[in-house]
Parts: structure tokens; C-alpha cells; sequence
């Protein structure tokens, strides 16, 4: 039931589409910003423009950025010895705010999901293919479900033969986990991943 214009009917469910918003969410962030039409809402407008305009995808990696190469590709500080595999351009972000070191990083778009479609020529897996004989690594970052696992063997098996260093991350315990509060397949995999102290 609508209770506004269509304008803001429009604006409501475009927001509703983000992850993490629903339909009240999305309601409730519409009117915040109508109420700051002048300090929100014009802002976010004018940057959304610009955004559109200037935001493109790295030719080298596949992060986003202002500029191709990136900003992390153009990094001559970068080691060139590692490559991190991940999923998506938040998986990067996320190892980036982690504070991982100074490495490069290849963003495959997704994982291999037959059921949804999506096969390695829907992935940059090839791009990878390509890059990788330039670093002495190859660490495969992509989650711990069954299509990233997938994902993972099916990059392996690629680069297999290649004289590549693959690995992959650690699974197991979380810092500050308790293991009652763990799942069985975390503590099988954090005892199969065990290392020496």
C-alpha cells in the first residue's frame, strides 16, 4: 500500500533491493532523507552521479575503482610473490581492512554454481590463469560452502603442473571462539587444519 508519491514509492523499493534493507528499512531511510533533503539527500544525489560516471572495473584484478589499473594494481609496493583468489570485490575490501600485507589480488566475479548457471567462463578463471606464472603464490580465498570449495579444486586443477605454489586459507576456529558454540564440520576442519605450537 503506497502512502506516498510515485517518486517516493520508487526510491522506497530501489532502496529495498540493497542487501541488508528491506521494505520497512528502506521506508524508514527514505524518510530520514526527505527530512534532510539539504544535508542528505542532495549530497547523496550529486554522489551518486558521479559514481555512475567515473566507477569502472580494473582490467588487471577486477576490484572497482576511480581508475584501471586500481589503486592496489598501480601500488608499486606491492609484493609481487602473492596473489589472493577471492569471490567478489567485498571479499577484497574485507582483506584489505583486515590488513593482510601489501599483496595483489584476483577477483574471480562469483563461484562455479551449476544449479544457478554459472560456469568458468562466467568467472575471470581464465584471467587467473593468465596472471598467475608472474607470482610465486597462489592463495585461494574463496569461502568454505560447497561452491567455493568447487571453485577452489576446479582453480587448482588448472593450475596444476603449473610449479605454483597453491594454498588456500585456514578454516577452523574463529579468535575468541568457544568451541561448544562451533559447528561439527568448523571443529573437524579447525583439528584436520591443526599446527605446531
Amino acid at each position: 500500500m503506497a502512502s506516498g508519491g510515485p517518486e517516493i514509492e520508487q526510491l522506497i523499493q530501489l532502496l529495498a533491493r540493497l542487501p541488508g534493507l528491506g521494505p520497512r528499512s528502506a521506508r524508514r531511510a527514505v524518510l530520514h532523507m526527505v527530512k534532510k533533503r539539504e544535508q542528505l539527500m542532495l549530497p547523496l544525489s550529486a554522489a551518486l552521479d558521479r559514481a555512475v560516471a567515473v566507477v569502472r572495473t580494473c582490467e588487471v584484478c577486477g576490484n572497482i575503482d576511480t581508475k584501471s589499473p586500481c589503486t592496489i594494481c598501480a601500488d608499486p609496493r606491492r609484493d609481487s610473490g602473492m596473489l589472493i583468489v577471492v569471490e567478489d570485490v567485498s571479499d577484497l575490501w574485507a582483506l584489505e581492512r583486515a590488513g593482510v600485507g601489501q599483496v595483489n589480488y584476483h577477483v574471480l566475479g562469483g563461484v562455479l554454481s551449476p544449479l544457478d548457471g554459472v560456469g568458468p567462463d562466467d568467472l575471470t578463471v581464465d584471467a587467473l590463469i593468465a596472471r598467475a606464472p608472474d607470482f610465486a603464490e597462489i592463495v585461494l580465498a574463496v569461502n568454505a560452502t560447497v561452491e567455493g570449495q568447487t571453485t577452489a579444486h576446479y582453480i587448482t586443477d588448472r593450475l596444476a603442473g603449473s610449479g605454483l605454489k597453491v594454498t588456500r586459507l585456514a578454516h577452523g576456529v574463529p579468535v575468541g571462539g568457544e568451541l561448544d558454540y562451533l559447528d561439527e564440520g568448523t571443529l573437524s576442519q579447525a583439528l584436520k587444519a591443526r599446527t605446531e605450537v
